[in-house]
């Protein structure tokens, strides 16, 4: 997969942008990688499927909304770094084949054979070389005239993943950034103003940090960076135990496991790390300079010697976890994400089947499988959800902004308010406290009744009626129950599939016996 390096999200530049600059990505972010398929340097399908019309459409469908292609020009090219037309149409069928989906779309130039990555330790960016810098002047000028009209739904990407190590290499490499915008923005169209994407060297936030003072130059003011983050990699790529380190099949508190496989659980890396480095993302974004983490997934491992039984469903549903968790928590500080995958693992590359619509879920940021053993059975992580009914797609609303209590809870189509928005708390057992972001009050079920009791907005006092436990149902849904009273679910009263109507009470929320029905189910979605 030309991705072994530890690498993490990041960026650090000072780049004459406008704070309120955005780049040309849709917000939230859903994206998704045509891992190990144009990027073959033995050919397009020779380390799996040929991509498909089919395919993309069914990535499309499922809810992702940028592509990101790897590439491998050099390969396709011959000694005079003419590209093999058959390879250019092979490229651009798979471009037209997403817009034609509405997707936006990234294309690269991967390893491509090592030509610019070079050795993995870095020495090949000692000096800048012309004759490298004139490969590619000459490779990307032909990619740019290719496709120099087609919107900016299209963005170039300059290479990888190359491993400038050091803050000269790093000077170096930027030489090289440099000349590429200059040729790209040469060549006019949309390419004067397209966006472009630039890789930190070794697509590490530590050392974009210490060495990324500056961005290239552009009249359009549209330059990005791009970073990749697989950490801990022993958790989430490692597939065999080394002499530095053992690999980790459990990452997160809530999955840890107790026994022999306790040395398993991940040391590092867990939640408050991933924090902490897309922290470091949001704080450049802030200053106007986007950034793209072009590859991040934590990838389930197979059956081994340790690994068998719950255990080995353990380590899958830790890996929906980690995607789960990093998909939203680098969309919740403005940073976009295009995961990585190649084919047969959550698609049929040839006929666009979902193979694993769990993984999917997860990569979109929509739900995660919870633990089977240990951990107490949290089943989401705390943070900010927007809560949203199976059966009518609209979400959990405090009526008319409340902020009293006793404020009546209904359904609403989602305008993003903080009304609609829900701090939710693991209090242990798989019990939770739901508190509205805007009123502070907690999801309360009034006089804790029974069937056909009102919700409401109440102080938080700790009672068994304002806690809720979380059962997974289908589909990234669950069953939200009182704990003062199991048989009961948070229901949509009157199975309603339209915003509340005071006058029949249609959409109010109240507690019912539960059945099973798609009014009884929900989502828990970033806001």
């Amino acid at each position: 997969m030309n991705k072994l390096k530890v690498v993490i999200a990041a960026i650090g530049s000072v780049m004459a942008l406008s704070t309120a600059a955005h780049a040309q990505l849709p917000s939230p972010s859903h994206g998704w990688n045509l891992g190990n398929t144009m990027e073959a340097t033995c050919g397009v399908g020779c380390w799996g499927a040929p991509p498909t019309q089919a395919l993309i459409n069914a990535v499309a469908g499922a809810g992702f909304n940028t592509v990101r292609v790897p590439c491998a020009w050099m390969t396709h090219s011959n000694s005079s770094g003419t590209i093999d037309a058959t390879y250019m149409s092979q490229v651009k069928q798979v471009v037209d084949w997403c817009y034609a989906k509405g997707l936006y779309v990234i294309i690269n130039d991967h390893w491509d054979g090592g030509w610019f990555d070079g050795s993995s330790d870095g020495s090949n960016f000692n000096a800048y070389n012309s004759t490298t810098n004139a490969k590619m002047q000459t490779m990307w000028t032909q990619i740019a005239n290719t496709f120099k009209n087609y919107d900016t739904r299209l963005l170039f990407a300059c290479v990888n993943e190359p491993p400038a190590n050091t803050q000269a290499r790093t000077g170096v490499l930027f030489q090289y950034y440099q000349n590429w915008v200059n040729y790209v923005r040469a060549t006019g169209g949309t390419n004067s103003t397209r966006w472009l994407i630039v890789q930190a060297p070794s697509c590490n936030i530590d050392y974009a940090t210490s060495w990324v003072t500056s961005m290239p130059s552009d009249s359009a003011h549209r330059v990005m960076l791009e970073c990749h983050d697989y950490s801990p990699y022993q958790f989430t790529l490692m597939g065999s135990d080394q002499s530095w380190g053992a690999m980790f099949y459990f990452w997160g508190a809530a999955y840890h496991v107790t026994g022999t496989l306790a040395n398993r659980n991940a040391t590092w890396g867990e939640e408050s790390y991933i924090d902490g480095e897309l922290d470091k993302c949001k704080a450049f974004v802030n200053r106007g300079i986007p950034v793209l983490i072009g590859e991040w997934r934590a990838e389930p491992k197979g059956p081994m010697s340790d690994l068998s039984g719950q255990y080995l469903t353990q380590n899958y549903n830790s890996c929906t976890y980690w995607d789960y968790y990093y998909h939203n928590a680098a969309n919740s500080r403005g940073v976009y994400v295009t995961c990585w995958d190649t084919p047969g693992q959550i698609f049929d590359w040839t006929t666009g089947a979902i193979k694993d619509q769990t993984q999917i879920n997860a990569l979109l940021g929509r739900s995660y499988a919870g633990p089977v053993i240990g951990g107490g059975g949290q089943a989401i992580a705390n943070g900010t959800y927007k809560i949203v009914n199976r059966l009518s797609g609209l979400a959990l609303d405090a009526y008319g902004w409340g902020t009293t209590n006793g404020t009546l809870i209904d359904q609403w189509a989602y305008g993003g308010g903080n009304n609609q928005r829900w701090n939710v708390t693991y209090l242990g057992n798989n019990q939770y406290e739901i508190v509205n972001v805007n009123a502070n009050l907690s999801l309360d079920v009034t006089g804790a009744g029974g069937s056909g009791s009102w919700v409401e907005l109440y102080s938080y006092s700790g009672a068994n009626n304002q806690k809720w436990t979380l059962t997974a149902t289908s589909g990234g849904y669950y069953r939200i129950t009182p704990v003062h009273n199991s048989a009961l679910a948070l229901d949509d009263y009157g199975a309603s599939t339209s915003n509340y109507n005071p006058s029949t009470n249609a959409g109010r929320i109240d507690v019912w016996t539960y059945s099973g029905g798609n009014n009884q189910q929900w989502a828990f979605q970033a806001p």
